[in-house]
């Protein structure tokens, strides 16, 4: 908005001439009574046109200053001085003649709009909505000034009062652009954003270049989520300005939102030449890197972000999430820790961290860090789990059913804390509460091999030969055929007299793994007991010499 002549009429448009043209001179005002001070007004008024028309505004302005110095505080003079000022770009000097010639004509019928005009300028939206408000006091047919008034309240936040303005504005100009569109930002600020695109496309039906009312409609529509029409209107905006960075951000979400994560690296990475100084666009290009399966290239992107915030967060962990991938732990490391001192209380980052502990074989300081996530964090029971799994491997057997009993406590039906549970409890020696957990792992998933097989050593300690053939027999059945369970299922018909079954197992067991020493030697003890002497003394030759110690056991009864 610019300032008003004050020769200009209501129905003249508002926007003064370009700079350099003619100022047309006011009628000198008769306040006075002096003529001579009348005529001494005209000859500087004419001057300063003379110099205005040569281009020479700073002398113009110099002589107007310095006859209103001398004492010639005349309005005219002012009013002068006050547009070249203007001309020059000078809005605070300008503002401040115009405020003098309100000050002594407050019925003037400009000098209140071009102040506020000028204090526009300046971003001083609170003086100059008032200057609009006198303004249009002054002169009710001035609806120029109801339209400057809303244009300093959106600016100012007050979405309901510009509203206001505009529409008692737009009852007189119903197709005004300016108007129009200043009435779907408060829309958009009220956050009326049906209305607000609803006027959007009526500046749109006026002006289909607007690249402004094209900009807004795309924060509109990512705002709703409505990425189809986001992008609709972001591929109109990059048609009228192809290097648009609203529109290729637009676009680049639209991307992610379809999951075309290729054509997103397209987009990104052209914000990045665009505007290199931006966090998001590096950022975001990393993701999208890191989506399509390109890891390198997400790190150069994410460490470009990095440099430009070192204190985000998000780049900092999926920076250290890319290095993990990429199996450079020490990298990871770093970035999970530097994370931590960004922000200690991500439980994210806390579990990223032990997990790179844990493969740089730190099980200790990965315990701590695992027993440092808050018990209301969504990775804890996974962290007891991982404590009791580090505890079972130190054989720390009672620190683990310490931990799985509290994995158990915050989810009943978690089959594998059941499970080591159970090893825990029968590693410490206490079998009861192992079967306790076997079984309760067994009623979660029925056909649990290692339910099964938890089972089937408890009843192999206990002696309970009937119930581990059984549980043997449903393994094989399920599909189990590990040597080592061959051979178990041997020795427990060996111990129940049955050699023959006895047999048949043990050589399975072989079959499955030549080298079987142990399998062998029962194998050979089985067939002698069954007369095949000659064939035992073979098994027992192979076993002998693929195991030499076994000699030493060489009568010892068959263990498991």
């Amino acid at each position: 908005m610019k300032i008003i002549e004050e020769t200009e009429s209501e129905e003249m448009n508002y926007a003064a001439p370009a700079a350099g043209g003619p100022i047309a001179p006011p009628p000198v005002p008769a306040a006075s009574g002096d003529p001579k001070q009348a005529e001494r007004v005209s000859r500087v008024l004419s001057t300063a046109v003379t110099q205005h028309l040569e281009g020479n505004l700073e002398k113009a302005a110099k002589g107007l200053k310095q006859a209103i110095d001398g004492g010639l505080r005349e309005p005219a003079l002012y009013s002068a001085l006050a547009r070249i000022h203007y001309e020059m770009g000078e809005y605070e000097a300008a503002a401040a003649a115009y405020a003098r010639l309100a000050g002594m004509q407050p019925m003037h019928r400009t000098a209140h709009f071009n102040l506020a005009v000028c204090l526009g300028k300046q971003g001083r939206w609170e003086p100059a909505a008032e200057s609009f408000q006198r303004a249009f006091d002054v002169d009710r047919k001035s609806s120029e000034a109801m339209l400057g008034m809303g244009i300093c309240l959106l600016h100012l936040g007050r979405a309901d009062q510009a509203l206001a303005a505009f529409n008692r504005f737009l009852v007189r100009h119903p197709e005004h652009e300016e108007a129009l569109f200043g009435k779907a930002v408060a829309l958009q600020q009220a956050g009326r954003h049906e209305e607000a695109t609803e006027f959007y496309g009526r500046v749109l039906a006026i002006n289909p270049r607007s690249e402004e009312a094209l900009g807004n409609l795309v924060a509109l529509c990512l705002a709703a989520n409505d990425f189809d029409a986001a992008r609709q209107h972001a591929e109109a905006l990059l048609a009228l300005q192809p290097q648009s960075i609203p529109a290729l951000e637009a676009l680049a979400a639209a991307d992610f939102a379809a999951g075309d994560h290729l054509s997103a690296v397209g987009r990104c990475r052209s914000l990045t030449e665009l505007a290199p100084e931006v966090f998001e666009h590096w950022f975001n290009l990393g993701v999208a890197q890191q989506k399509i399966g390109n890891p390198a290239k997400a790190v150069a992107a994410y460490q470009r972000a990095a440099a430009i915030r070192p204190d985000a967060l998000e780049v900092q962990l999926n920076l250290g999430g890319v290095h993990h991938e990429l199996n450079d732990l020490q990298a990871a490391r770093a970035c999970y820790e530097r994370a931590l001192q960004i922000d200690p209380r991500q439980s994210g980052v806390i579990w990223n961290l032990a997990l790179v502990l844990e493969q740089q074989d730190e099980p200790g300081k990965a315990e701590e860090m695992y027993a440092a996530l808050p018990e209301e964090a969504p990775e804890w029971p996974d962290a007891r789990f991982r404590i009791g799994y580090l505890r079972l491997l130190r054989n720390d057997f009672h620190g683990a059913m310490e931990a799985f009993r509290a994995c158990l406590a915050k989810r009943p039906d978690w089959p594998e804390a059941c499970l080591n549970a159970g090893i825990a409890h029968a590693r410490a020696g206490d079998s009861r509460k192992a079967r306790e957990c076997f079984e309760r792992l067994l009623k979660l998933r029925p056909d649990s091999t290692d339910g099964l097989r938890g089972l089937a050593v408890l009843a192999l300690e206990k002696e309970d030969y009937a119930a581990a053939h059984k549980l043997h027999l449903k393994l094989i059945e399920l599909g189990e055929h590990s040597p080592e369970l061959f051979y178990n299922a041997g020795l427990v018909c060996q111990k129940r007299g049955e050699n023959q079954e006895a047999a048949e197992f043990y050589r399975r067991a072989v079959k499955e793994d030549p080298k079987f020493a142990e399998a062998l030697l029962n194998l050979g003890h089985v067939l002698l007991a069954t007369g095949q002497e000659d064939e035992a003394r073979s098994c027992w030759r192979k076993a002998i010499r693929e195991k030499p110690e076994l000699a030493a056991s060489y009568f010892d009864p068959p263990r498991a």
